[in-house]
């Protein structure tokens, strides 16, 4: 009874003793402590415009040459006043306004056309001259006084024919160099505008692509979502279980004080009875025992036994339990006590606490799909992003100009191609002629030369001399015939590139052509940009293509900022408003924990109230000090079996003999058995007295704390609930 369940109060005991002391695993959220870091697809765009390089290569110093000769040329900066007039009203144009800009090369087409008209007419008296034999051409004798003079002409002649072939040489490689990249420059032009094409294409692709990438965050929300219940719960339990399993360890104090009070108690009742029916008992038995010991001791036959009279006369009773306090007044007021099951109802009560971490994810539970819902209706808001972005009012007129550009270039880009082709096979004909006359020079000289040194044969000095001489008079004839073809066209591309060096590229480096192109009014409105790519009216077009150049995004470029406001279609609370509003609102109630049930509650105050704390246990111990018999048996038989076998008178001896035999059984029967209800009476006493001065304050403490507890177990879960929430949806919302 009493002893089995002390047993299990203590084994009760233990387990909340290991309850308390084992590692919390919660799974609480630092609020310190950054959450999950997000890995995102990369989502650039792909497209780029290829840029075109010219190679270097070993002609760049000539090309450097060509350059400083047009700057010299050409210093004129550009005639925005007379591009704006040729642009807006051509008829305004003046032809002095041109030929003031123009002047450099209006001075090199004076030369050409000079060079044009003197070398025909030079050609056309030569031709007359030779007619009439006075030209040259004819064969002069071999004389000394002419040597100097043929060596003089033979090294001018073959000096102008290197300075031709080196020229030549120049005209050839240059001419297939930009015909080579004349070429891919054309071709680059519609594949520009295509690739320009493709890319602004793709930019609703690429929103869409950076609005899926919420799937991202999403997710995380959604999995940490999954484990908000049982975290808030585990966090609950891990925070609140010291003060409760202290306060439940107490109550298994308590509890076990009352039963063991109430079966010390018993054991004082029963043994205090039982010590004083056994005194009256041994009284009449012990008074007998004393007067047959004093009479035979003082019986003069006795030898030597005056030493031992004295202790028989002594042999009296000692501890009388029949004067210590009753303790039946407790005894009656703890009658009816346990009313209730302390180790069930402490089970109980460490069992719903326990469950805190199962009821949390059970209660939120609804919370948490409410929220999944609220998560997919997010995913619909930022699609909508996606959705109503005006991409299509900015692409469109984009897109549109750029294929009206390439529909109207390609004609103009043909025309170019097949300008370059009549220029290239032009060039390389006129080039060949030239080395065809180059040719002839050569041969004239090599003629002329072996002619000269065999003037010892005159037939053979003759011939070869006349032929050398009649293909010097060929390239000359050719060169009268062609040279001024060579030279127009020589002109002519100088004209042409050499504007567009000067009046395109130049200023396109300088970027004069996009300070004149955003310059209001000097563009006529069919060439408005601003107007045709739907800009805006305060868009730099120096600044765009500045811009675009260094990799800006066409964001940036168009300016939406000012029409578009994204950071506004991007605000967080935009989106997290009901997500963060149902975090906020969120209550729940997780049960109450009962640690004491009021039968617990009455049974500890009459505990308190009962007196057990009143009893005098003093007089108890003052009582267990005393022996059961005054005069040790034991020893006062021993001393009788001593003096019988000092007497030498047998029936004096046998008397002392039965004596000392009845004492021992008097010892092994009576006293012994009283000795050890003694024993025990001093453990129930020694704990009662350890008990009694502090009774009153356990109890009390044991049922404030206990009070306390379930009050601020409800109080302080809810607070960490809001706490736990509160650091959740910060961290979600540092994913949004």
């Amino acid at each position: 009874g009493p002893g089995f369940a002390a047993v299990a109060m203590r084994v009760a005991g233990l387990l909340l003793a290991w309850a308390l002391l084992r590692p919390a695993s919660s799974q609480q959220c630092q609020l310190g402590t950054p959450g999950a870091v997000l890995r995102f697809t990369d989502t650039h765009a792909e497209i780029r415009v290829p840029a075109l390089h010219r190679v270097p290569s070993s002609l760049d110093p000539l090309y450097g040459l060509v350059r400083r000769c047009l700057d010299l040329i050409q210093q004129n900066p550009l005639p925005t006043e007379l591009l704006r007039a040729a642009l807006n009203d051509p008829g305004s144009v003046r032809t002095s306004q041109v030929v003031q800009y123009e002047l450099g090369y209006v001075v090199c087409a004076v030369v050409a056309l000079l060079f044009t008209v003197a070398v025909p007419v030079a050609g056309m008296c030569f031709c007359y001259c030779r007619s009439h034999r006075r030209c040259g051409g004819r064969l002069r004798a071999h004389r000394r006084s002419r040597g100097c003079h043929r060596h003089c002409l033979l090294a001018c002649l073959a000096l102008t024919s290197l300075v031709i072939l080196v020229s030549v040489v120049c005209a050839f490689v240059t001419s297939h160099r930009v015909k080579g990249q004349m070429e891919p420059g054309l071709r680059a032009v519609p594949a520009t505008l295509r690739t320009l094409r493709q890319h602004i294409a793709s930019v609703p692709q690429g929103v869409q692509m950076v609005v899926d990438q919420f799937e991202v965050p999403r997710q995380h929300i959604t999995s940490e979502l999954g484990g908000l219940s049982r975290s808030v719960g585990l966090s609950i339990h891990a925070q609140l279980k010291a003060m409760t399993y202290a306060a439940l360890a107490d109550l298994q104090d308590r509890a076990g004080d009352l039963q063991t009070s109430l079966h010390h108690l018993q054991i004082l009742d029963k043994t205090g009875r039982a010590l004083a029916s056994a005194r009256a008992e041994l009284e009449p038995a012990l008074q007998e025992r004393r007067q047959r010991v004093v009479a035979l001791l003082d019986d003069p036959r006795c030898t030597s036994c005056a030493s031992v009279l004295g202790r028989a006369q002594n042999l009296h009773l000692g501890a009388d339990y029949s004067k210590v306090p009753s303790v039946e007044k407790v005894l009656k007021a703890l009658a009816s006590l346990p009313r209730s099951d302390f180790a069930e109802m402490i089970r109980q009560g460490n069992g719903t606490f326990n469950s805190i971490p199962e009821l949390a994810v059970e209660r939120m539970a609804q919370v948490i799909q409410d929220l999944r819902d609220e998560m997919a209706q997010i995913t619909e808001k930022v699609q909508s992003i996606a959705d109503g972005f005006p991409l299509h009012d900015y692409t469109r007129p984009v897109s549109e100009a750029l294929v009206k550009a390439e529909d109207r270039s390609q004609p103009y880009l043909r025309e170019v191609e097949r300008f370059e082709q009549y220029r290239w096979i032009t060039g390389t004909v006129l080039c060949s002629i030239v080395l065809l006359i180059l040719t002839c020079n050569v041969a004239g000289m090599a003629l002329g030369t072996y002619g000269l040194s065999k003037r010892e044969d005159p037939s053979d000095y003759e011939c070869r001399g006349e032929a050398g001489a009649k293909f010097l008079l060929v390239g000359v004839g050719l060169a009268f015939l062609f040279s001024w073809l060579l030279i127009l066209l020589v002109f002519a591309t100088f004209l042409v590139g050499g504007n567009v060096q000067t009046l395109v590229c130049r200023n396109w480096i300088n970027q004069e052509i996009y300070k004149f192109i955003d310059t209001p009014g000097n563009l006529p409105p069919s060439m408005n940009l601003t107007h045709h790519l739907n800009l805006r009216r305060d868009t730099n077009l120096s600044a765009a293509y500045r811009e675009c150049k260094n990799g800006a995004g066409l964001w940036e470029v168009l300016q939406l900022n000012s029409s578009y406001d994204l950071d506004e279609h991007l605000k967080t609370p935009k989106y997290t408003a009901n997500f963060q509003k149902r975090l906020g609102d969120f209550t729940v109630h997780l049960g109450d924990v009962r640690l004491l049930r009021s039968e617990g509650r009455q049974d500890l105050e009459t505990f308190a109230r009962s007196g057990v704390d009143e009893v005098d246990y003093g007089r108890f111990q003052e009582e267990m000090k005393n022996p059961v018999v005054q005069t040790s048996l034991p020893g006062l038989a021993r001393s009788l079996e001593g003096l019988q076998k000092m007497q030498r008178n047998g029936t004096v001896a046998g008397h002392l003999a039965a004596e000392a035999r009845a004492l021992w059984e008097m010892q092994n029967s009576t006293v012994q058995a009283q000795e050890a209800l003694v024993a025990k009476l001093g453990e129930s006493v020694q704990f009662l007295s350890r008990l009694a001065p502090h009774l009153q304050e356990r109890v009390k403490k044991t049922l404030a704390t206990t009070a306390s507890v379930e009050a601020r177990l409800p109080v302080q879960a809810q607070q960490i609930l809001r706490q736990e929430i509160g650091c959740f949806t910060r961290k979600e919302l540092r994913y949004f």
